[in-house]
């Protein structure tokens, strides 16, 4: 499923710590990567099918012309579930989070073409900024490339690195456009790439530009387990939650199960 068989080097370790984000090309292999797509256009299809007849589910959905977002994805098909707790990653979400990292949310774009959304710079977790400054490391994000980013303009990650060890937030006008942000990058990778960042960098949905471009992504994010910052463990039937295997259980809250299980974590 991917080359990566082990937990990260030392350099991906000091890259991370010092940029609060880590690029790996094709981390995931391209016949993962063509299962995934396969249920996430079948998923997405489903999704916009409710909403269209206004049977939205507790998930969200975000429909704007053929562009579609969803939410808490988990339950949409098992590949999506697999992916939470994939062996090669869940490495990365040890060594750099913690030892029993708990789920904290997921969703997957599927996007074509140009359009002009204009930049959104934000750090994930607007309620940790009550947080000391620099902001710890609370959350750990995980996007996954799906289509070709291998070329800029196509809404691409875009990120300010280091920026997870500022004390201030950059000015209002700095947030303004893409060439504003003082050192923002676009994250450019081929079809299986995967991008790890840290809760406190600065990011955005980049520029697209390319009118022949896709972005089609999946997104999950991880805690500490003494953390409940999302409701989407909320979203998920009962039966998703009987159905999960005793490992998985523990990337969740006791009390989101029936009966409810007393733990600390």
């Amino acid at each position: 499923m991917t080359s990566i068989t082990g937990p990260p080097t030392p350099a991906e370790i000091a890259q991370f710590q010092t940029s609060g984000y880590l690029v790996l090309p094709e981390f995931l292999a391209l016949d993962h990567v063509a299962v995934l797509k396969n249920r996430l256009e079948l998923a997405i299809k489903r999704r916009r099918t409710l909403a269209a007849a206004g049977m939205e589910s507790r998930a969200k959905t975000e429909v704007v012309g053929p562009n579609t977002r969803i939410f808490h994805v988990l339950e949409d098909d098992p590949a999506f579930l697999d992916v939470m707790d994939h062996k090669p990653v869940m490495a990365y979400v040890r060594a750099f989070l913690t030892r029993s990292p708990h789920f904290h949310a997921s969703d997957a774009i599927w996007e074509s073409g140009a359009s002009d959304h204009g930049p959104q710079w934000h750090p994930d977790g607007g309620y940790l900024r009550v947080l000391e400054r620099p902001t710890p490391l609370m959350q750990l994000k995980v996007g996954y490339y799906l289509s070709d980013m291998t070329k800029p303009g196509r809404g691409n990650l875009m990120l300010v690195p280091g920026s997870h060890r500022n004390v201030a937030e950059p000015l209002g006008d700095q947030k303004g456009g893409y060439d504003t942000m003082p050192g923002a990058i676009q994250i450019c990778g081929p079809t299986g790439t995967a991008v790890m960042f840290h809760n406190a960098v600065w990011h955005t949905r980049g520029p697209s530009t390319d009118a022949n471009g896709q972005r089609i992504m999946l997104y999950y994010a991880y805690e500490h387990g003494f953390m409940l910052g999302n409701p989407e463990h909320w979203s998920y039937s009962s039966e998703f939650y009987a159905g999960l295997s005793p490992e998985r259980s523990t990337f969740f809250h006791g009390f989101v199960f029936n009966p409810q299980e007393w733990r600390f974590s």
